[in-house]
């Protein structure tokens, strides 16, 4: 099975989480990248203020790669119209995908209402600009009555505000893979979580991010039915290799 073509290949660490320098980490951006466009992953998945360089470079290679970015990452908890405005910048500066981080600890408070309406605005804007758009739930800050019920949500509020021909364009996706657990518990896909969530967002797809580490698991994601997979070791995966890391 050619994997690539399902894999979101994934930096998002800035400097300082990282423990780099500036031009220390813009090099593993630029490896990241230069990687995507060497094995034909479908898209990379970098910070903001690096999308103008992920599209000069692919658009230097005469590469399909999409370049993709998070919005309001990682907490969500960011105003409609600061959500707004970075998807905004992103699709000026040449994104093709934008992962909005849901509020979903506004949606745990039951403040419905909030998540209804970035849901709308934020995907009509992406739409309307012909992107693709992703709204990562955060499953690790979820229970799993939650995690049904914040992706049924989504789901309802794309099938009443859109045509049928947007929902291949508008993802459900699991994680941010910077929600920090207790006592060690997964932050990323988890085989029950993406089953809840494939059960409850048809006929949007799915994305599974984090912790997903080598061709296997990438097999059996993609065999449960997931579109999209988010992984910052996608180079190792299809290499054969098993990634150590977290996301």
């Amino acid at each position: 099975m050619d994997i690539s073509q399902f894999l979101d290949s994934t930096y998002l660490k800035t400097p300082e989480q990282a423990g780099l320098s500036d031009a220390e980490n813009l090099k593993l951006v630029r490896n990241t990248i230069s990687e995507s466009i060497e094995y034909k992953f479908k898209l990379v998945m970098i910070r903001p203020d690096m999308v103008s360089i992920a599209r000069q470079m692919i658009t230097e290679a005469h590469s399909k790669v999409l370049v993709g970015t998070v919005i309001d990452f990682p907490n969500g908890n960011g105003s409609i119209e600061a959500k707004l405005a970075e998807a905004q910048q992103a699709i000026d500066n040449g994104a093709d995908d934008l992962d909005f981080v849901v509020n979903f600890e506004a949606f745990k408070a039951g403040d419905t209402a909030v998540v209804k309406q970035q849901v709308e605005q934020c995907s009509r804007l992406g739409l309307e600009a012909g992107k693709t758009v992703k709204w990562i739930i955060e499953i690790a800050a979820l229970n799993d009555h939650q995690i049904v019920q914040l992706t049924a949500l989504i789901k309802n509020i794309i099938l009443s505000h859109f045509e049928e021909s947007d929902y291949s364009s508008v993802y459900v996706k699991s994680s941010t893979g910077f929600y920090r657990t207790e006592d060690g518990v997964s932050n990323g896909a988890t085989i029950p979580a993406i089953k809840l969530m494939l059960e409850n967002s048809f006929p949007l797809p799915v994305k599974a991010a984090g912790g997903v580490r080598n061709f296997e698991e990438v097999v059996q994601m993609i065999e449960l039915g997931v579109k999209r997979i988010g992984t910052s070791a996608a180079k190792a995966i299809v290499s054969g290799q098993i990634a150590s890391g977290s996301y």
